[in-house]
């Protein structure tokens, strides 16, 4: 089974990176963007065949290594 999770940082938490993204592409012309929020994607591939059981283990993943909770939060997709 897959897993693919996504971790953003929270809202109210300040994104520097999301920023240089959002001012280098105003330098190059794309003036249209008025914010930008960076984030990472995890891809595993799970020996688990049970959907909820790798869910919890994904989840627990995430609370443990994958995210940082105090200041990202994020999802999880099983396929």
């Amino acid at each position: 089974m897959k897993a693919r999770v996504h971790v953003m940082l929270k809202n109210g938490v300040l994104d520097p990176q999301g920023e240089a993204v959002r001012h280098a592409l105003g330098s190059l012309g794309f003036d249209g963007v008025s914010g930008v929020r960076q984030g990472k994607v995890i891809d595993l591939d799970l020996t688990e065949t049970d959907a909820d059981k790798a869910r919890a283990s994904v989840t627990e993943m995430c609370e443990k290594l994958l995210a940082n909770t105090v200041i990202e939060s994020y999802t999880i997709e099983l396929g």
